[in-house]
């Protein structure tokens, strides 16, 4: 049995010994298999959360999926950004002939064969995006969500020597400096926190000798923090909402209405400028996105009605509405549902599923009108300072 990816840790009379892996790799698995028949532990962890777990073993239902309450309680991006990141997962696992998340699913079967209990070990996904997106600001947000939506382009095969190659410590160590130097807020919870909330939750696991299965970049992190205490509820609370995006989303509306309506006051022929450059950039953009993924015309006639007008309420959105029209319109059947797996698997199928669709219309429809406000609103200021 190779020692290769293997950590043991002895703490408080317990035998710790973590796997690290790579979560698309087919050895990762076989070796999970073989250091817990050989372990044999008293308790298995593995790096899952209750949801991911549940998406494992029982299937992902998206058959079961109410896309218009994905729309309503506005969770197409978050979907939209989970979809991409497994859509490169999956990609890679298809590649060497595996499932994705397959040492995990190796864990489970190995620690139900020798009847050691599971301990599901990971922080709950949603909490972790949820400390991830309220921590990274406007623009970190934008950031990210360009990067995850690029990854649904990268088609270059990689082979499985360089796979194996990222689980070495080395390259660990100086991907995650990069990371912490291009994106540090992204680091902290995704990495550094989740990294705290393992090692508690495996030094107390019950039993005396414990076999963890975690992606081999928490390895490092689990090994330094092991030995610190770390307070669980703190690290599952959600990030309280800043009143401060409150704030501005109205003041930026609130601020653009009155100058162009101080300039109609002063010159009704400037003030005319601005509106026609408030609808026509902020409409213009957004329809552009709905038409870049493929919309219905409706929905793309609707995100340039209502753009100009959303882009003045923070309450309502033009992706939203545009996303409505288009389920409407196209709305998904069980084929949708049933093939979206498959489909994310190549960028077409991001544009041909009817379900994915719907989401890039809203995720598009939004950034669209998102651009549109910001030159128009540089447009109107521009105008109005032509008054002095």
């Amino acid at each position: 049995m190779s020692e290769e990816y293997i950590t043991r840790i002895t703490i408080a009379n317990k035998e710790l010994i973590l796997i690290g892996t790579a979560h698309v790799s087919r050895s990762s698995a076989t070796q999970v298999r073989e250091v817990i028949e050989a372990e044999r532990p008293d308790t298995v962890c593995i790096e899952l959360d209750e949801q991911r777990y549940k998406s494992i073993t029982e299937g992902s239902k998206w058959k079961d999926m109410d896309i218009f309450h994905v729309i309503k309680n506005k969770k197409a991006t978050l979907l939209l950004m989970n979809l991409a990141i497994s859509s490169f997962q999956k990609r890679i696992a298809k590649q060497f002939g595996i499932n994705p998340g397959q040492e995990m699913i190796q864990g489970i079967d190995s620690a139900k064969e020798i009847d050691a209990q599971l301990v599901l070990a990971d922080r709950d996904i949603q909490t972790t995006f949820s400390r991830i997106w309220g921590n990274v600001g406007l623009w970190g947000k934008a950031k990210l969500l360009m990067q995850v939506v690029g990854s649904i382009f990268i088609t270059d095969e990689i082979t499985e020597e360089e796979l194996e190659h990222m689980k070495t410590q080395d390259m660990l160590d100086t991907m995650l400096q990069d990371l912490s130097k291009s994106f540090p807020a992204l680091k902290k919870p995704l990495v550094d926190e989740r990294d705290q909330y393992l090692a508690e939750k495996i030094k107390n696991a019950p039993g005396n000798k414990i076999v963890a299965v975690v992606g081999a970049a928490h390895v490092p992190g689990i090994k330094k923090e092991i030995h610190n205490d770390h307070d669980i509820k703190q690290l599952m609370r959600k990030p309280p909402k800043s009143k401060a995006p409150k704030i501005i989303a109205w003041a930026i509306p609130v601020l653009i209405v009155g100058i162009i309506a101080y300039t109609f006051y002063m010159n009704p022929s400037l003030g005319l400028q601005q509106t026609l450059s408030w609808v026509l950039w902020n409409g213009t953009l957004s329809a552009l996105g709905a038409l870049v993924a493929f919309g219905h015309p409706l929905a793309i006639l609707t995100a340039f009605v209502v753009a100009p007008i959303s882009s003045l309420s923070p309450l309502i959105g033009a992706g939203f509405f545009a996303g409505f029209v288009q389920a409407i319109m196209r709305k998904p059947v069980v084929k949708d549902f049933e093939s979206l797996a498959d489909d994310v698997q190549h960028v077409k199928g991001f544009w041909e599923n009817n379900v994915t669709r719907i989401l890039l219309v809203v995720v598009l429809a939004s950034l669209g009108s998102a651009l549109g406000t910001f030159i128009a609103g540089a447009d109107v200021v521009r105008l109005f300072l032509e008054l002095f």
